[in-house]
């Protein structure tokens, strides 16, 4: 689909968005909307008295939603969060370290709970605490009053969000999406969550839905069922898990590229676009000649494999998916998609307006200490650097956007 005149027209002639996988245009607008969503609660947070608070949209739509009413035990958030014991456990322990939940040990439970000196903290704290070590299922979590405040935040901004874009790309542009999204959802038979999980947790097993919701789900829930919806299907067929084929497998070259460079080809932080040990079977590594710290990257013949089957893979589920839900509805997805990256004000692209963050906020070059702390550290400074050098990235290209947003742990799980 081509729209607007031709000076209107933004192309990725590297990677044409014809050539791009619908689990790319989802996750790219996804992301997008993710970080203008967050860099606004961020700044609210701040003149709440709470600077530095990158906490993302994810952790309200997948767990502190569910504590608004009073404390949940560990066990029962975890089955209405949809997520695995483990992956609940993980974020709490991030949440308890960064102040917006606490966590209190079961009355009925009298096994001992082990205590040690805190390192940081300099206090007796239970031993794990800031973790998810030693965290039990039938232990209550509640809101602390950052997390109150977090979640008077929070629920506004979904409508408002989505109102910028109505604004941006007009009314019906917003609208017509927000439609095929619905419209595609209600024929998936899955329970899902309403935030698209952590890469850990991605291919959990998920239960059949028992009934459809009658409520109005925000935008980027939608995005975000679809996109995971995807991911599960693709899962399913191949070796490698859609987060890391599209991302560090897709951009890694048979010929060897600088691993250093991974970042700025993926679109991610440098903790999510590192060689983990996920990737070592796709890949070899070997001493960077031209530098005494560097390392070089390349594909083994088994990550070449799963680099085409990525390619194809994605066909076939958007080939699929046109047979069993239509063609017309998957051409009006891949069209309303596009529409967002072709539109602009004649000096940069609509989707990178909302990506300009607000003054106050890290992205925008405020330093802020990490979240958890009170001083500002070395690695909160090197991490306003690499968001700066991250959004700059975007600003100029949406087409950098990750291919799969993979949630940093020290971006409070954010992009």
């Amino acid at each position: 689909m081509r729209t607007g005149k031709a000076a209107d027209i933004l192309r990725d002639d590297a990677n044409p968005l014809e050539d791009r996988p619908i689990s790319a245009l989802l996750s790219q607008v996804l992301v997008a909307f993710t970080i203008e969503f967050d860099n606004e609660f961020e700044r609210r947070m701040a003149e709440a008295g709470y600077a530095g608070a990158l906490l993302s949209l994810v952790v309200w739509s997948n767990l502190m939603r569910f504590l608004v009413e009073g404390g949940v035990s560990v066990r029962d958030l975890g089955a209405q969060a949809l997520a695995s014991e483990e992956q609940v456990k993980l974020e709490l322990g991030c949440l308890e370290r960064w102040g917006f939940v606490a966590l209190r040990a079961d009355g009925a439970d009298d096994r001992p709970i082990p205590t040690r000196v805190h390192r940081r903290a300099g206090r007796v704290l239970r031993d794990g605490w800031g973790s998810g070590r030693g965290i039990r299922a039938g232990w209550t979590v509640r809101l602390t009053g950052k997390g109150r405040a977090a979640s008077e935040i929070w629920p506004s901004l979904f409508g408002e969000i989505e109102r910028r874009w109505q604004s941006r790309f007009g009314e019906d542009t917003i609208s017509r999406l927000r439609q095929i999204l619905q419209s595609l959802l209600k024929e998936i038979d899955l329970e899902l969550p309403q935030g698209l999980p952590a890469l850990w947790d991605v291919a959990g097993q998920y239960p059949t839905r028992r009934e459809r919701s009658s409520g109005t789900l925000p935008f980027v829930t939608l995005l975000s069922q679809l996109l995971l919806t995807f991911a599960v299907e693709f899962d399913r067929e191949s070796s490698a898990p859609l987060w890391l084929c599209a991302n560090t497998l897709r951009v890694v070259k048979e010929q060897p590229i600088a691993v250093g460079d991974l970042q700025r080809l993926t679109g991610g932080s440098p903790e999510t676009s590192g060689i983990g040990w996920q990737i070592k079977p796709y890949v070899t590594m070997e001493r960077n000649p031209a530098s005494s710290r560097g390392q070089l990257v390349r594909l083994t013949p088994l990550g070449r494999n799963v680099q085409q089957r990525y390619r194809e893979l994605t066909r076939e589920i958007e080939k699929r998916w046109r047979a069993k839900y239509g063609e017309d509805k998957i051409d009006r997805l891949r069209n309303s998609l596009q529409e967002l990256f072709l539109r602009n004000n004649g000096e940069r692209s609509l989707l990178s307006e909302g990506l300009v963050p607000a003054e106050g906020t890290v992205r925008a070059g405020k330093q802020a200490p990490a979240l958890g702390r009170r001083d500002i550290g070395t690695a909160a400074r090197r991490r306003m650097r690499d968001l700066v050098a991250q959004t700059e990235m975007f600003l100029r290209d949406p087409g950098t956007l990750p291919h799969y947003p993979l949630w940093d742990m020290n971006r409070g799980f954010g992009p």
